[in-house]
């Protein structure tokens, strides 16, 4: 049980420095539908505009002074608004 609520003590403290999600090193997002800790896993959803990207190839996780806390490449084609959702799951290892 300790190691379970160490790992939540994590994640809230994860999920309280993200500040923005930043896409293809442009494009900010401050606005989430969901930010949420479950147990030891931050979970996020919030929508990628398609006026303002068409292809997202690196999604960048960052706090209020702009620090880098996770970087991910990826490839995500954007037709229309869409909504990403995004999870970090905290564990021992």
């Amino acid at each position: 049980m300790i190691a379970s609520s160490f790992l939540n003590g994590v994640a809230n403290y994860t999920h309280g420095r993200i500040a923005k999600v930043v896409l293809n090193d442009l494009i900010e997002i401050t606005n989430f539908a969901i930010k949420e800790v479950t147990e030891s896993t931050v979970g996020m959803q919030y929508i990628v505009p398609a006026a303002l990207v068409s292809l997202v190839t690196k999604i960048d996780l960052k706090d209020s002074s702009n620090n880098l806390i996770s970087t991910n490449n990826v490839y995500v084609p954007i037709a229309s608004d869409t909504l990403l959702l995004q999870t970090i799951l905290i564990k021992e290892v």
